[in-house]
């Protein structure tokens, strides 16, 4: 049986009002230590969201990556700088060490089998740290000077274990393969 017209509707409103408290719920976010950001989106997988502020004098955008995970668990956010997807991302790393203290470093992903041990990356990143804080983890950093321009591709993910102090493989389920896209951190 077709969908009626006021089904439809109904959906569209709904779906509507979801799209705008997502919204709200990204641009109404405060930071802990009166951390601001000037810009920030709800990223469409794995409950998470990019809030950055980007510095057109230096090239450098600082960014709070924050997502919806356990404390047993891990999260993540790359940019890619030659192509879209995971394979080539040089990404920052957050998860509760075997002490229970959050860190934050940078690793690059060479394959779908990384190491996730701590490397540096084709760009500088300073400034990294990690903080649990309602049910989230979030990565805070400096990434830059942006050598190709402000537009990049990126990827964000998140994981269920961490064992000795290295993150685990993430779920394959449908959300976990489409967390990645484009970015344009001069827009607002």
């Amino acid at each position: 049986m077709a969908p009626s017209s006021t089904s439809k509707l109904l959906f569209c409103i709904l779906a509507s009002l979801f799209l705008v408290t997502s919204a709200q719920n990204c641009s109404h976010y405060t930071f802990p230590a009166n951390r601001i950001f000037t810009t920030c989106k709800v990223l469409p997988f794995l409950e998470a969201n990019l809030h950055w502020s980007y510095n057109s004098s230096s090239t450098k955008v600082s960014i709070a990556y924050r997502a919806k995970q356990d404390p047993k668990g891990w999260v993540a956010w790359a940019i890619n700088p030659t192509r879209q997807g995971m394979v080539g991302s040089q990404a920052l790393v957050a998860f509760h060490k075997s002490n229970d203290s959050m860190i934050a470093y940078t690793t690059q992903i060479t394959s779908y089998s990384p190491s996730m041990l701590e490397a540096n990356l084709s760009f500088q990143v300073s400034n990294i740290s990690a903080e649990y804080l309602n049910n989230e983890m979030i990565i805070f950093a400096t990434i830059g000077p942006l050598g190709n321009g402000t537009t990049v591709n990126h990827v964000w993910q998140g994981g269920n274990s961490v064992a000795n102090d290295i993150p685990q493989m993430h779920p394959l389920s449908s959300p976990h393969l489409q967390s990645f896209g484009e970015i344009d951190f001069q827009k607002l």
